[in-house]
């Protein structure tokens, strides 16, 4: 099925690995424009370079952080136009005791996870609403569902799902859409590094992890990324202009609740 996003300039935060890789990688597929922007430009030329030979087209890359305001600013700066947005600033989760956390740790958590996402789609959403077309689609968790303990990230993640439910009536009559997609265990280095931490951290193997993580999961699995990618693009096609304000599970059955 053609997605309608041909020609689209698609701006992809965390574009260089992982889940926004994979959502680049099929926005490219699909013939659009793709800028991918992260922090390390050796990471980003890399996965430029891999993708562009697989679809045809060349993809740009934009180095900056964007869990800083200054980061965000300038990559609205370099691509005020964009049809698509994917807010993904893929920060790494660890846990933090939170009688241990001073408001300037919650602050640092609220800017990886909330701000990160929210400046930009104040940033762009304005546009997109006077052009008659936009898709924004930001990358949380399914943990928002059920909270873990002392994961401040699952807080700030939740305030960004409230922020967003309160503003896309507003974009809605314009064709601008904006949702948010929560992975469960999606196979990526971040998910390897965490589960080989609480290996060494607990003194057992990997696979005895893995195991664990795997029994809580109905397809007995692990995703892969573009599992997660491809519904990305889903819901940035033009068949999707009446899907907004959405928090879309995708975790394998592992959240068994209805809402």
């Amino acid at each position: 099925m053609d997605l309608g996003l041909k020609d689209r300039l698609v701006v992809v935060g965390g574009g260089s690995k992982g889940m926004g890789r994979a959502a680049a990688r099929r926005f490219s597929l699909e013939g659009a424009r793709v800028v991918i922007a992260a922090r390390t430009p050796a990471g980003l030329e890399k996965s430029a370079r891999e993708i562009s030979a697989e679809s045809g087209k060349a993809v740009e890359t934009f180095a900056t952080d964007l869990t800083t305001e200054e980061g965000r600013v300038a990559l609205f700066s370099a691509y005020p136009e964009a049809d698509v947005l994917v807010t993904n600033a893929g920060v790494p989760q660890r846990p933090v005791d939170y009688q241990d956390m001073a408001r300037a740790e919650w602050l640092t958590w609220f800017d990886a996870h909330f701000f990160s996402a929210i400046d930009l789609i104040h940033a762009y959403a304005p546009g997109m609403a006077e052009r008659r077309f936009g898709r924004i689609v930001n990358v949380s968790a399914s943990f928002i569902k059920f909270p873990q303990t002392n994961v401040p990230s699952h807080a700030a993640r939740l305030a960004l799902a409230g922020a967003i439910a309160s503003m896309v009536r507003e974009v809605a009559p314009c064709n601008v859409t904006i949702n948010s997609v929560l992975p469960g265990l999606i196979n990526t280095e971040a998910l390897q590094t965490a589960l080989q931490g609480s290996a060494i951290e607990r003194g057992v193997t990997y696979q005895t992890i893995e195991r664990e993580v795997l029994a809580g999961t109905a397809a007995g699995r692990l995703a892969e990324p573009h599992e997660v990618g491809d519904l990305i693009a889903m819901l940035c096609s033009t068949q999707m202009g009446y899907v907004t304000g959405q928090n879309i599970i995708n975790d394998g059955g592992a959240y068994m609740g209805l809402f």
